[in-house]
């Protein structure tokens, strides 16, 4: 699976270098959030390896400058790549955005949110694959590794130019149309969903809802259903982690 994080990084260091000097609300530039100390700190420890010290530093800045796109997009290239956490990714990712909605690279962190969107989808309800689609699907993994070679390439030697970068994300390939998934044939030659609906509706019925107690967080509730943290997080696209309230009422996906 391509590597979403560096993905992102790799492309943004060409594509995004007329938005450090842009206009942004409140009057303050890109560069400006760059210069505030949590976030300077988070660099460091990026490029020290330290990425959990990296994300509470980001995440400082964020308390000092909650509009500061440059954290949120800090945050959601760690969480993709390095925490391995696609709901938290996705909610920086989409900040980033709200914060920063002509930003040039807005095209790429909008395949990022799709992809790691896909990632969610699949870890929670995973679909049943005909050979020929499970063929198409392992022919853009393979793709998927060629760009990230190509980007990795123009991370250590310096030397594409942003045309490059601009026609590697061009040459992504969305999924297969959901027509694609294999259905079944009744007698009449019509075709037969109800097997795949059965499916739907066993999950559905397993779902269980908590109330949110006191000093309780995401990953406690996680564990407390032997869940992971991801699909519970997927399970509730609308939870801040950061604001979880007691007597919320949260959706338990079956583990």
């Amino acid at each position: 699976m391509i590597s979403l994080g560096i993905f992102a990084r790799a492309a943004a260091v060409v594509i995004c270098g007329g938005v450090l000097c842009g206009c942004f609300p409140g009057g303050q530039s890109s560069r400006d959030e760059e210069k505030e100390p949590h976030f300077l700190a988070g660099r460091s420890r990026v490029n020290a390896m330290d990425y959990k010290g990296a994300v509470e530093s980001f995440e400082k800045a964020l308390e000092v400058n909650p509009r500061s796109g440059a954290a949120h997009f800090e945050l959601g290239c760690l969480y993709a790549d390095k925490e391995s956490d696609p709901a938290a990714a996705i909610y920086h990712y989409e900040q980033y955005l709200k914060l920063r909605p002509a930003a040039e690279n807005s095209e790429t962190v909008l395949q990022l949110i799709f992809r790691l969107k896909q990632d969610l989808a699949k870890a929670i309800l995973p679909l049943p694959a005909a050979p020929g689609l499970q063929r198409e699907l392992d022919q853009l993994a393979d793709e998927n590794r060629r760009l990230q070679d190509e980007l990795e390439k123009y991370r250590s030697h310096g030397a594409a130019s942003s045309n490059t970068v601009v026609a590697a994300v061009a040459t992504l390939r969305t999924p297969p149309a959901s027509n694609s998934i294999p259905t079944t044939m009744s007698a009449s030659g019509q075709q037969n969903l109800a097997p795949m609906n059965r499916a739907t509706a066993s999950v559905a019925g397993a779902m269980r809802t908590h109330k949110v107690q006191a000093g309780e967080n995401p990953s406690s509730i996680a564990r407390k259903y032997g869940l992971k943290l991801d699909a519970l997080m997927a399970a509730n696209p609308k939870l801040d982690a950061r604001r979880l309230l007691p007597g919320q009422t949260l959706i338990i996906p079956s583990p």
